[in-house]
Parts: C-alpha cells; sequence; structure tokens
C-alpha cells in the first residue's frame, strides 16, 4: 500500500530539513582564520622653541610600529603667538602662558581616552642657549615657568629642556631623510622597506641664533663629540653633525642691523624670495642676489610692496648664506646643484621635531593589534542561509504533521 500526498510532502520535507541542518553543521564546522583588526593610533606633541618663535607639532603613528620604530606623520603644525620664550626675561611668566592656545589647539585633536599616553616635550634650541650664557638665572625662571604650565596638562609631560646643538642638527637629519623616503618607505608590494644607505642625504638648517650641518661621512668620525648614532627602523646610524652657535641669521645681522625680528628655517626662506631654490649653478645665485644688493632701496620697495618687514635683510642674508655654503662649507660650482632648498619633505615640516619624535617611538612600547576569529564572508552568508532552510523545513514539517492530525 503506497504512502498517501501528505505522507509524501511531510516525508519530503523533513528530508530537505535533514539535508539543510546537515549542511549547516558542516559549515559551522569550517575552520575560522585569524583576523587582525587596525591598531590603535598613538599621538606625541613637540614644542620647537626657537631663538624668536615657537612652534608646536602634533605627531601620530600606528601603536604597533615598524620595526621598533614608529611611522609617523604630522597631523598639526601650530605658530605659538609672540616671540621666542628666551625674550621673555622680564615676565617668565609669560612664557609659560603663551603656550597655551597651541596646546589648546592639540587637543582637541587627540581623543580624551588617549591624553594621558601622549608625551609632550618642549626643546628650547639657540635663543636659550644664548640665554643661559648670559644669564643663567633668567633661564631657569623660564623653564620654571614653561614646566609650570605644561605640567599641569593632561598629557604626559617628558619636560621642558635645553636642546645641544648636536641633537638638533641629528634629529633634523633624521626628519630630511624620513620625509624624503630615505630611512624606510612603503614598497608597491604593500610592504615597508629600507632604501640602500646611499640615497641618504647630508642636511642644512640655519635658525635665527645657530645654523648646523649634518651627514653621513664617508669614512669614521674622528672626533667622538661630534658623532651621533640611531637605530631607526632596525638599522643603526652614525652622523657627523655640527652646530654652529651665533652663526645663524639673526645672531649675524644683529651685527650689521638693529631690531630684526625675522625667525625661519632661512637657508629656504631667503633662497624662496630670490627665487633660487631650483638647483640653479652657483654663477646664477652669486649674480642673482648681487644684482638684488645693488637695485636703488626705493626700486625694491617698489618692486615687493606689502614686503617692508623682512624685505631690508634679504641682501645681507643672502649674501650671508652664499658666504657660509660657498666659503664656509665649501660647496663649489660642481656640487652647489646637489643643494636643494625646502620648507617641506614628505608632507612634514623640516626641523628637529620630527626627528625627536621618531627616535623617541622607540622608547615607546608598541601595541599588539586586537586578534579576532572570522571566516569568510561566503561562508558566512551560506550559514545562515542554510540554518533559515533548515528552520523553514522544520516548521513546515510541523505544520503539515499538525492538518494531518486534524484530518
Amino acid at each position: 500500500m503506497g504512502l498517501s500526498r501528505k505522507e509524501q510532502v511531510f516525508l519530503a520535507i523533513l528530508g530537505a530539513s535533514g539535508v539543510s541542518g546537515l549542511t549547516a553543521l558542516i559549515l559551522l564546522l569550517v575552520e575560522a582564520t585569524s583576523v587582525l583588526l587596525p591598531t590603535d593610533i598613538k599621538f606625541g606633541i613637540v614644542f620647537d622653541a626657537g631663538s624668536s618663535h615657537t612652534s608646536l607639532f602634533l605627531y601620530q603613528w600606528p601603536a604597533d610600529k615598524e620595526n621598533g620604530t614608529g611611522v609617523v606623520s604630522q597631523a598639526l603644525a601650530c605658530q605659538v603667538e609672540g616671540p621666542g620664550i628666551s625674550s621673555y626675561t622680564s615676565d617668565p611668566a609669560q612664557a609659560g602662558e603663551s603656550l597655551r592656545g597651541c596646546l589648546e589647539e592639540a587637543l582637541v585633536l587627540i581623543p580624551e581616552a588617549q591624553h594621558r599616553k601622549t608625551p609632550m616635550f618642549l626643546g628650547a634650541t639657540a635663543g636659550m642657549r644664548l640665554l643661559r650664557q648670559k644669564n643663567s638665572s633668567q633661564a631657569r625662571d623660564i623653564f620654571a615657568a614653561v614646566t609650570q604650565v605644561l605640567g599641569r596638562s593632561p598629557v604626559d609631560f617628558w619636560g621642558a629642556e635645553l636642546l645641544a646643538g648636536q641633537d638638533e642638527g641629528a634629529f633634523g637629519w633624521i626628519t630630511v631623510n624620513y620625509g624624503l623616503g630615505t630611512l624606510v618607505k612603503y614598497s608597491f608590494t604593500g610592504e615597508w622597506i629600507q632604501p640602500p644607505e646611499e640615497t641618504l642625504v647630508g642636511a642644512l638648517d640655519m635658525g635665527g641664533a645657530s645654523t648646523q650641518i649634518t651627514f653621513v661621512p664617508g669614512g669614521p668620525i674622528l672626533d667622538k663629540s661630534t658623532q651621533a648614532d640611531f637605530r631607526l627602523y632596525g638599522s643603526n646610524y652614525s652622523v657627523y653633525t655640527h652646530s654652529y652657535l651665533c652663526f645663524g641669521r639673526d645672531q649675524m645681522l644683529s651685527r650689521l642691523l638693529v631690531g630684526l625680528v625675522q625667525a625661519f628655517s632661512n637657508f629656504y626662506y631667503t633662497f624662496h624670495f630670490l627665487n633660487l631654490t631650483s638647483g640653479q649653478p652657483l654663477s646664477t645665485v652669486n649674480a642673482t642676489i648681487w644684482e638684488f644688493c645693488q637695485r636703488p632701496w626705493k626700486l625694491v620697495e617698489a618692486s615687493y610692496p606689502g614686503q617692508d618687514r623682512w624685505l631690508r635683510d634679504y641682501c645681507a642674508s643672502g649674501l650671508y648664506i652664499l658666504t657660509l655654503l660657498h666659503e664656509g662649507y665649501r660647496f663649489s660650482e660642481e656640487t652647489w646643484p646637489s643643494l636643494e632648498f625646502r620648507k617641506q619633505a614628505g608632507g612634514v615640516d623640516i626641523g628637529w621635531t620630527l626627528g625627536y619624535m621618531l627616535n623617541l617611538t622607540g622608547m615607546i612600547p608598541a601595541d599588539a593589534p586586537a586578534q579576532l576569529w572570522a571566516v569568510s564572508y561566503g561562508v558566512w552568508v551560506a550559514k545562515v542561509v542554510f540554518m533559515v532552510l533548515t528552520l523553514v523545513a522544520v516548521v513546515g514539517a510541523a505544520l503539515v504533521q499538525l492538518f494531518w492530525l486534524q484530518d
């Protein structure tokens, strides 16, 4: 005697539910794979307290780092209002108060939960080095005022210190080479790689009160006081670095002019004004500077309206830079085209602060990326589909059974 129609439907639904349920069970047994979630972002704040102005730089990097060193990017550059902190000898408290505005801008960009984990450092350069030589008690009072203000901030204040000239030059060298991608760069294969050492470049910097030269020499460094050693991205570097105090632009011009107020990375800004940053030969640089210096002053004023504040200094500073590079550092007609005058490299401001932060990341423990176990999207969708089909089949079988009993 054959099965009735209802019995056939019931058995078919029951069989379908069994197959669907077995398939779902098999998919549940598919091995999950490890998935690494994106790492958190860490932050760091550095104040560059120069001779005639102070700047704040906010940096960020993935918390897992790359071969022991953070891959750092610049998140904020803020110019502190007013002169450099060495100018506040008559009112030291104001030196600290002047920093609040830029600090508040940086704190807005850092998640509140990250504040206590964010290191902050103030490095004072040649202006404060000169002040300490002239009047050490005034320098101490200014550092105390700065420390009092920054120490009360919600971040991890690492101190306010006088940065040695050699450190300023060495950290500036790191910044330049990092920005140019000669320390580490992202390859087409999606990996961080280290370029050949031959691609490293030297760095020249000129501030208001000092000038620095730093490079990897071709042989051993005989005077160890001019040697700086670093370990970055798993490699060791030894550079020659020397800082010449009182040979910065402002200090030089103060012997010629009265009331100088400009402060910048003066190699770039002076040569940018003279349109000499594009690798022109030394003869062209020399001719351009002398031609500018020989113009009548009224013609110069008429040619560059709105630039009265710095216009009077470009002749003297141009001649000084030309003399320093040609007569002092011995750049000749043949080697001059190797010089590049830049304000930024790789999207970051050139100076010692990024180099300091890169070196600092080596001392900050890395955070391991969070790990989850997961299956592929296709397997997950299949699981859901077969579980739903199993549920529908079971409910369908139950309904057939229910109507069967009612009959």
